[in-house]
């Protein structure tokens, strides 16, 4: 990868990186469904898609637990810390997955919806593992209740929006530049 290729990456992951520290502003103002629509998720699908799984994967590392400190929410613990892995799945296998399929329009909503799955279950399994060690119980009902049933307007949102994003804005950068 030569350095104007690393820099191009760099610049778009710190423009995703401020996206996902602001949109959540912009959605917390919607009653009751502002938090169900993931706006933090948005910018690191979208980072999967235009800057590669290694820099997507950290930006959706870092975004969730920067955003707890910096702002307060989401709580650190678990929240942000869950999220932390869960993002980080999200960066890594839209990316992945996305550079492995062939450039066609309905691999991109096969590539974020199997992300979408993947990091779902991650986040699962961290959930699992950090109410173990507080001894709180995580089972499958508040698992199947965090990942999907509360999630739906998120899932609804990026599934419409994110396709649409990628599409459009293809058009405009120069293809393969990871």
């Amino acid at each position: 990868m030569n350095t104007q290729s690393k820099i191009y990456k760099m610049v778009l992951s710190a423009m995703f990186l401020a996206l996902a520290l602001v949109l959540p502003f912009l959605t917390g103002q919607i009653p009751q469904i502002g938090k169900a629509l993931s706006p933090m998720h948005i910018p690191v699908f979208l980072a999967g898609f235009f800057v590669g799984p290694v820099y997507a994967a950290v930006l959706g590392f870092v975004a969730p637990l920067l955003r707890a400190v910096m702002f307060g929410m989401p709580a650190l613990f678990p929240n942000a810390t869950a999220m932390a892995f869960e993002l980080c799945a999200y960066g890594l296998f839209s990316g992945l997955l996305y550079k492995a399929l062939p450039e066609k329009k309905i691999n991109i909503y096969i590539t974020l919806i199997s992300s979408m799955l993947l990091g779902r279950l991650v986040w699962g399994a961290v959930m699992f593992t950090l109410m173990g060690l507080g001894k709180a119980e995580f089972g499958v009902q508040k698992f199947l209740a965090g990942a999907f049933i509360n999630a739906v307007p998120g899932i609804v949102l990026h599934i419409l929006l994110i396709p649409i994003l990628v599409m459009a804005l293809r058009k405009y950068t120069v293809k393969n530049r990871y």
